[in-house]
């Protein structure tokens, strides 16, 4: 399969994401589930608003899945996002990554979500009980160059100099 993304404006559907990476010869399937907690920073939060550049924000799912298969051969990815309001509870993100063994889909999928947080142009405007809101920092557009500090485990045993 190799990496399938999207990003929707309807409620994601777990079970289509997972049809995407399953295969025969793997015997994992990780899936990261990202939802809306009910509080943030000591306010009660109602529900987010995300806004995601659609494009730049596939293509860009796109390649931190294959820089992750790189990293994690005969690894396949599937990432979804929603873009529009959600309450608490609501499902943000999926990404399933399956492999023919648990250790390398845990870690691919840890890195593929963390990579996105980092680097992804999706923006949140949390709305909270006491009827005011916030938009919260996110990624920059004029951010240029790619750098990570996220740890694949793989170069140095976990441990950063």
């Amino acid at each position: 399969m190799g990496v399938y993304v999207r990003i929707v404006t309807e409620k994601i559907n777990i079970e289509e994401l997972i049809a995407k990476v399953e295969s025969a010869d793997h015997g994992a399937i990780d899936l990261f589930i990202g939802t809306v907690r009910n509080h943030h920073h000591g306010k009660d939060v109602l529900g987010i608003t995300y806004d995601v550049h659609e494009t730049l924000a596939e293509k860009l799912f796109k390649e931190i899945c294959e820089e992750a298969s790189g990293i994690w051969p005969d690894t396949d990815y599937a990432v979804i996002h929603y873009k529009g309001e959600l309450p608490v509870s609501g499902i943000s993100i999926v990404i399933a990554v399956s492999s023919p063994h648990r250790a390398e889909s845990f870690e691919a999928c840890r890195y593929v979500i963390e990579e996105i947080k980092r680097q992804a142009p999706v923006w949140k405007q949390e709305h909270y009980l006491d009827g005011k809101s916030d938009w919260l920092p996110g990624h920059s557009l004029r951010h240029e160059g790619k750098h990570t500090n996220t740890c694949c485990g793989q170069c140095c045993g976990g441990k950063h100099a």
